[in-house]
């Protein structure tokens, strides 16, 4: 699967995530041959190869060609919506868009106390939004990405003049874009992180911390329109294969969110209800630990494992379906056999069995227990009976080629 990896470690603006993937390998043409699939005249977009600190960047800037579409008020987040849904883009394509949109619509609708209805898009009346967001998601697609990640978002100070007059920064769309999600300081004066950036993070991003595990494929830099004395005004984008076999090809390597709380008070008989509920959630495993906490009480540590993307969902399960008050997460990284499911007649009948491999060469073979139970009771023999059928038989995986 591929992946991109957003590296923010400077800001983020619609503009300069067009620009790097461009810099990445988005062919330009293409991307603005997608774009005129939208029902909106009026703009142009061009992307210039420029140097920032010394380093090579692609700057996207996006005008309007003429007054058409602009207004005092802009373009509403419904008028916005409905040119996506009636443009020829793929529905994935529109799907994410809208999202994205919708989304910072209610963070302005929120920082300002109005209806979303009555929120409006000023800066060139929204063409500048819609091809940002329209385009940003055209050029993951472009590049076959199939799940997006995100550094933490870093958070600088000072002001900046706006529609709506001077605002601190973060403004406070931004601010509401970023609930939830983890963000580090900038000692920079100045805005870094637009909300259209923000909402294009926080959105399409499937988890936040450091670059996951994959084979490199690409990188490319994005370049801001302003300057800034205290570093490079600048958004890298990192393209690869995930889940790729790390450098000595001997694993394959990923990176997982570890979910853990302490529990002291809870019925041992809602234990088994809290685990189905928190692998429905999508975690890989859950596990139950014995502990002793404060004042020598025994416990239990509730330990789940996940995806970055489903972490949400699996902490959602755990306070919901356990007492506790609140759960800790660490980002860990596995490495695992590549794994794939055979079968193996024995005199009981056929029993699938996971085939764990290292580089190509078969390392263990497990056979299935639900299999293995299955034909026990089938034959009136011992679990253990057909599982040492099922080892004998698989025996010959592990001697072959």
């Amino acid at each position: 699967m591929k992946i991109a990896y957003l590296d923010i470690f400077f800001g983020i603006s619609g503009d300069m995530t067009l620009g790097a993937l461009v810099d990445a390998g988005v062919d330009a043409d293409e991307l603005i041959a997608e774009l005129k699939n939208l029902d909106i005249e009026g703009w142009e977009i061009s992307f210039e190869k420029v140097k920032v600190s010394g380093l090579g960047a692609t700057r996207a800037t996006v005008s309007a060609a003429h007054e058409h579409h602009r207004d005092d008020h802009g373009m509403d987040p419904g008028q916005l919506i409905e040119i996506i849904e009636r443009a020829s883009l793929n529905d994935s394509v529109k799907q994410r868009a809208v999202a994205v949109i919708e989304r910072v619509a209610e963070a302005e609708a929120e920082a300002h106390r109005v209806p979303i209805t009555d929120v409006h898009f000023h800066e060139l009346g929204g063409l500048d939004t819609i091809i940002d967001v329209a385009g940003a998601i055209i050029g993951f697609d472009l590049l076959g990405v199939e799940r997006v990640y995100s550094s933490p978002i870093p958070v600088s100070h000072g002001f900046v003049n706006c529609a709506h007059g001077r605002l601190p920064v973060p403004v406070p769309a931004v601010v509401n874009l970023l609930k939830g999600v983890p963000t580090i300081p900038l000692d920079v004066a100045g805005e870094t992180v637009t909300p259209t950036g923000a909402a294009i993070a926080t959105v399409l991003s499937s988890g936040f911390g450091t670059m996951p595990a994959m084979t490199l494929l690409s990188s490319g830099f994005g370049a801001g329109h302003k300057e800034f004395p205290e570093a490079a005004n600048l958004l890298r984008i990192i393209v690869g294969e995930a889940g790729e076999a790390r450098a000595s090809g001997r694993y394959e390597a990923d990176v997982q969110i570890l979910i853990e709380a302490n529990i002291d008070d809870m019925n041992p008989e809602l234990y088994e209800a809290a685990q189905q509920a928190i692998f429905e959630a999508g975690a890989v495993d859950c596990w139950f630990t014995p502990i002793f906490m404060k004042k020598n009480r025994p416990a239990v540590k509730l330990s789940a494992l996940a995806a970055p993307g489903n972490a949400d969902a699996v902490a959602d399960a755990i306070m919901t379906n356990t007492t506790t008050f609140g759960v800790r997460r660490l980002e860990t990284r596995r490495d695992c056999l590549a794994r794939e499911t055979r079968h193996v007649d024995t005199a009981y009948g056929t029993v699938g069995v996971k085939v764990g491999m290292r580089a190509g060469e078969i390392i263990t073979v497990s056979p299935e227990f639900a299999d293995c139970r299955r034909l026990a009771a089938e034959h009136a023999v011992a679990v253990k009976t057909v599982y040492q059928a099922a080892v004998a038989a698989a025996a010959a995986l592990l001697k072959s080629p």
